[in-house]
């Protein structure tokens, strides 16, 4: 074992106000699309989720087969890629072109076998296929607007019904499929539409906030349902596995369950309000749970048998990981490109305490910046030109504003946070401003180790400087490197300082002579993003980690400095930060390490690192 994934904390489902959100399930697991990334998540336990990132292009839904062997996601481009859910590997079975546009909704048959997917096309608006061959298996038609829904009848025969722009349903017979009749009950955009598992009846729902109940197999409208209706559009509906009730999902924040003989509305649940608890998607997972997903990326888990209240919520980022920083062994904060910090907890398993929303004023724009005091506060700097201080799991009310946009921020032994901006450089305590330096040239990161504070600058060069409780003192200017200084750390006794630049080379100097170590760890192939050393708190250190834009993470040993690790792919898209966790710990018999690495994905992995060595 050089390296082994333990964890992966996914992001949340990607959202678009006013427009439904499909996510589809299989037992504890529910599948959704975010970036170019689909995620299968464990509603048990977050940390045992999975990520695949095949896609080249941004995806737009991903839904399981019925066996539950076989996830089918598509993208903006109209491709199709039908893989293994099962093996580690996760290789794809088939990749079809299927229409030439985005793809909105996909659904299998009840066998496995048959696949189709509807979307925004060019010629077409939807396309039925072999999962096998992508051979056609029928035509798609009678709609003269983007189709927003599919689903098909387990059963034989089959059918099939796609909802659509156009305000219409339009009922297919197959296989192969054909067109059969137009349904035309809402006065809308039909949002979803959905078959019950045991085939007798579909549902749909739409932007008139209306839900109608149709026969299965022939397609004829049975009633609609009247009792106490949504005062909003209805994003989404999702049978009970025995087809007895299904829920409904809505922009009036309400999720409400609908019993199918009595046509009435058994429960109601409110999800707060505002647009950022506006329901826009929901799937029924294993027997009783609901999971409903509101704007902000939070799916909701509820139970019919208990309260009102959600039984648990599950938060995630939405957008890329910007930044993160270290609490304990086991705990860290990530901050993300949308403002959003979230506190993870890699001991627990409970799906809503493992990863949490840092509650008080949270930054409204990008996380540039992370640091941790010794004494556990947390400081965060945002492109909202605010400097924040986290306390335990909660934003303090206090903030203080920078004197230009920040673009890292590091903490020294005495507790005063530095943090790099356009045009300066401040020296912050108790949120007093102690000291501001206005540098030549344009600083780009800052690391902090005992009282020895280094910047690195557009310049291409690292200037190291002193702090004594007032005033910062510039000593010495490291050699000038091959590109813009990227990432820096500083050892924890501030005695050596390793610097990554633009160009994806790395070194190593001694702070107190300006002595170069090595000038040489070059093997990563684009911009390095993050530097730490291990251990974090302790010295001298034996490791350092670099993560990089090119989506690969390497540990390189400080004792021996030919000996390396590399993690390859540690983070789809590039890698923005990576972190070390805790200590050194033995794991068959060999030294190792955990490491955290999150990035352009959204998604936050831990890995156990064998440590190289003599």
């Amino acid at each position: 074992m050089s390296s082994k994934q333990i964890a992966l904390y996914p992001c949340s489902p990607n959202t678009v106000r006013g427009t439904s959100t499909k996510i589809s399930a299989s037992k504890d697991k529910v599948v959704y699309a975010n970036g170019k990334t689909v995620i299968i998540r464990d509603l048990k336990n977050a940390a045992l989720s999975t990520a695949f990132s095949g896609h080249a292009y941004n995806t737009t839904v991903a839904r399981f087969s019925p066996s539950g062997f076989y996830c089918a996601s598509a993208d903006t481009t109209g491709t199709v890629k039908i893989w293994d859910t099962i093996g580690e590997d996760q290789s794809v079975k088939g990749e079809y072109k299927v229409i030439s546009g985005k793809i909105n909704d996909l659904a299998w048959d009840g066998e496995s076998k048959r696949i189709i997917a509807v979307g925004d096309g060019r010629e077409k608006f939807g396309h039925a296929f072999l999962a096998d061959s992508g051979s056609s298996t029928g035509q798609i038609s009678g709609h003269s607007k983007v189709i927003n829904a599919v689903s098909i009848r387990c059963q034989r025969p089959f059918r099939a019904a796609t909802a659509s722009d156009d305000n219409s349903i339009v009922f297919h017979q197959g296989v192969p499929f054909k067109y059969d009749k137009t349904i035309r009950t809402h006065t809308k955009f039909v949002q979803d539409v959905q078959f019950g598992p045991s085939g007798d009846h579909f549902a749909s729902v739409g932007s008139d906030s209306k839900i109608f109940l149709y026969d299965g197999k022939t397609g004829e409208t049975i009633t609609e349902l009247t009792d106490s209706p949504h005062k909003g559009t209805i994003m989404s509906c999702s049978w009970s596995p025995d087809s007895k009730s299904f829920f409904t999902t809505s922009l009036d924040c309400t999720v409400k369950l609908w019993d199918i003989e009595a046509r009435k509305s058994l429960q109601v649940w409110t999800v707060g309000s505002g647009v950022s608890n506006q329901q826009v998607g929901g799937v029924w997972s294993g027997i009783n749970d609901l999971v409903s997903l509101s704007m902000s990326g939070d799916l909701n888990v509820f139970d019919p048998r208990t309260g009102d209240k959600p039984t648990r919520i599950l938060q995630a980022p939405q957008k890329a990981i910007t930044a993160a920083s270290p609490t304990s062994s086991s705990t860290f904060f990530a901050g993300s490109a949308d403002g959003r910090v979230l506190s993870i907890d890699t001991n627990s398993t409970s799906p809503s305490d493992a990863v949490q929303l840092v509650g008080g004023t949270l930054h409204t724009s990008l996380v540039s910046g992370m640091a941790t005091a010794t004494s556990g506060k947390v400081f965060t700097t945002g492109y909202d030109d605010q400097i924040r201080e986290i306390e335990g799991s909660t934003y303090t009310p206090a903030s203080i504003p920078s004197l230009s946009q920040p673009k890292s921020v590091a903490v020294a032994s005495d507790e005063t946070v530095f943090v790099a901006g356009i045009t300066s450089v401040e020296a912050i305590r108790n949120n007093q401003r102690l000291f501001e330096l206005k540098p030549s040239y344009a600083p780009s990161v800052v690391g902090a180790g005992g009282l020895v504070v280094a910047v690195g600058g557009e310049d291409k060069r690292v200037h190291v400087h002193t702090w004594n409780g007032n005033t910062l003192t510039e000593t010495r200017v490291l050699p000038e490197s091959e590109g813009t200084i990227t990432a820096l750390a500083v050892s924890s006794d501030g005695a050596l300082i390793v610097q990554g630049n633009s160009a994806g080379k790395i070194a190593l100097y001694h702070s107190q002579t300006g002595e170069p170590i090595l000038t040489r760890w070059d093997w990563h192939t684009a911009r390095i993003s993050s530097l730490a050393f291990f251990p974090a708190l302790s010295s001298p250190p034996t490791h350092v980690v670099s993560g990089s834009l090119d989506t690969n993470l390497y540990v390189w040993s400080l004792e021996n400095i030919s000996k390396r690790v590399l993690v390859k792919g540690a983070g789809p898209g590039g890698v923005n930060c990576v972190i070390w966790l805790g200590d050194a710990h033995v794991t068959d018999g060999k030294k190792t390490g955990r490491i955290l690495s999150a990035g352009a994905d959204g998604c936050m992995r831990v890995w156990e690192v064998e440590l190289p060595g003599n």
